[in-house]
């Protein structure tokens, strides 16, 4: 059974000197192939790093480049051009993660709205799919995806935590919807129980969005508080639970969701 996280900050400070040991974990959890977030030109560049130094084999480690939108303040031209440059990169599978996030407002919204539709242009004229983001937002962020969508290859809304409203719209424009181990948050999670049921096979995929989001059902818990990869077979519990399918079933279909929207490479069991 193999698993594939689709979104994990491997840069994070938190991890500092202890990636290897992070993915060796991952590795022996049945997580076999890790996105590696890019949040800022910076984290972008090091977790490509991160793909060539610690993936000998250039078959585990893929990784996203882009600019979240909490940071769409510093956005300028010279950006967009090493984003540019980043995202012709083989580790590099996807734009972002971009969108935007009317929670916070780190940044104002006009910017984030800005920024967002120069990564969508970015993903339409490279081909690639879109790592999104987003906050309280929906309404505004479909209306920015309506005059892109039909030109990109695909849009994964990541963590998704939204309402049932949000979620049928973004199945009906075609998006493809990450859970994360909110989904097994009792204080916040629960309206994702009937939710995910409701996420058609092919469009469901994986994350931990490690370090964050520890899940709050996992047994016994991490003394450091610290989400890691190695953990997302929880959010696969929660997930075949919710959804009244097997621990085996899902696994396989969302493996092979994220495999193909992410143009991955089929690993044999063996490597494992």
């Amino acid at each position: 059974m193999q698993l594939i996280d689709i979104g994990v900050n491997l840069t994070n400070p938190s991890f500092a000197s202890r990636e290897r040991d992070v993915l060796d974990r991952a590795y022996g959890a049945g997580v076999a192939q890790l996105i590696l977030t890019g949040t800022s030109v910076e984290s972008s560049e090091q977790a490509l790093q991160m793909c060539r130094q610690l993936d000998e084999s250039a078959q585990r480690l893929f990784s996203t480049a882009g600019v979240h939108p909490h940071s769409a303040s510093g956005w300028t031209q010279d950006t967009e051009r090493q984003l540019q440059a980043l995202l012709k990169e083989k580790s590099v599978r996807a734009v972002g993660e971009c969108g935007l996030d009317f929670n916070r407002d780190f940044s104002p919204r006009a910017q984030q709205e800005k920024v967002l539709e120069a990564h969508l242009a970015l993903a339409v004229a490279l081909q690639l799919p879109v790592f999104v983001h987003e906050r309280e937002a929906d309404e505004r962020l479909l209306a920015i995806l309506r005059d892109y969508r039909d030109h990109l290859p695909g849009a994964v809304v990541h963590c998704f935590t939204g309402e049932k409203r949000a979620l049928f719209n973004y199945l009906d424009m075609d998006l493809h919807i990450g859970i994360t181990g909110w989904i097994c948050d009792e204080r916040r999670g629960t309206h994702l129980h009937p939710l995910v049921r409701e996420i058609p096979r092919g469009r469901l995929m994986l994350e931990s969005d490690a370090p964050y989001l520890l899940p709050r059902s996992l047994r016994p818990k991490p003394k450091n508080g610290r989400n890691e990869p190695a953990y997302l077979p929880e959010v696969l519990r929660e997930v075949a639970l919710h959804r009244g399918e097997t621990l085996e079933d899902v696994a396989a279909h969302t493996t092979a969701c994220a495999r193909a929207f992410f143009s991955l490479p089929a690993l044999g069991e063996s490597v494992l």
